[in-house]
């Protein structure tokens, strides 16, 4: 079970079923779920699928998320697949304001960066990380340089945003900073050089802070071996 986070904040109306969530500890999308779930100071089952663990394409498992993906939420009878999804749920469900805007255009825009991370920033970083997966012998030196600009050009985009706020959408995280929060550590952990991006790292920093965040996204663990 998940302890309770340090710092409780407001959370919304409904009371959980017995939350369980589907997917290993080490998975990107399963991070970032477990990093709100601790904010949110939720109990939650996680149970190790996918990877080295296994049991995603068991028929049992794709009964529940027929992409064979994690996380997989089960909230009582209720079944929700997409990490976004996850938290956008959890979030209108058991979080409210802040973490949730309370007015429909701040919830579009926190709806438009966790979209965004999806289409621009996942999209372009899973092949930065594929490569430098490659032993060092058969490593493309052109590619992986070619894709980390691609990935820090697109970081600019944040970067600049962040220019007169703390967070994404303000003086408070918010589920747009969730979705974004797991991949950022990705991108500063990877053992390249990267471009500055001031107001990124300082983003970044203040998320390094929140103890959640150190629990359930910061590891050890290199992604690579460099």
């Amino acid at each position: 079970m998940v302890p309770a986070a340090p710092d409780q904040l407001n959370r919304g109306d409904l009371e959980p079923g017995m939350l369980k969530l589907f997917g290993r500890r080490n998975a990107l999308n399963v991070q970032k779920v477990m990093w709100f779930v601790g904010e949110l100071a939720l109990q939650l089952e996680r149970v190790d699928r996918g990877g080295p663990f296994g049991g995603n394409r068991d028929p049992e498992y794709l009964a529940l998320n027929p992409n064979g993906t994690v996380p997989t939420l089960v909230d009582g009878d209720f079944v929700l697949w997409e990490s976004n999804a996850v938290v956008r749920y959890l979030g209108e469900s058991y979080g409210g304001p802040p973490w949730v805007p309370d007015d429909r255009h701040g919830r579009a825009l926190a709806g438009q960066w966790m979209d965004w991370s999806n289409a621009v920033i996942i999209r372009r970083i899973a092949p930065l990380i594929e490569g430098l997966r490659e032993p060092a012998a058969r490593r493309d030196a052109a590619a992986i340089a070619a894709h980390r600009d691609r990935v820090a050009e697109a970081w600019t985009v944040l970067d600049d945003h962040l220019a007169d706020r703390d967070y994404i959408l303000g003086a408070a995280p918010t589920i747009a900073d969730v979705a974004l929060g797991a991949v950022v550590n990705r991108w500063y952990v990877l053992p390249i050089e990267r471009p500055a991006r001031p107001r990124l790292e300082r983003w970044y920093g203040r998320l390094r802070e929140r103890p959640a965040y150190r629990h359930h996204v910061l590891f050890e663990d290199r992604l690579v071996d460099s």
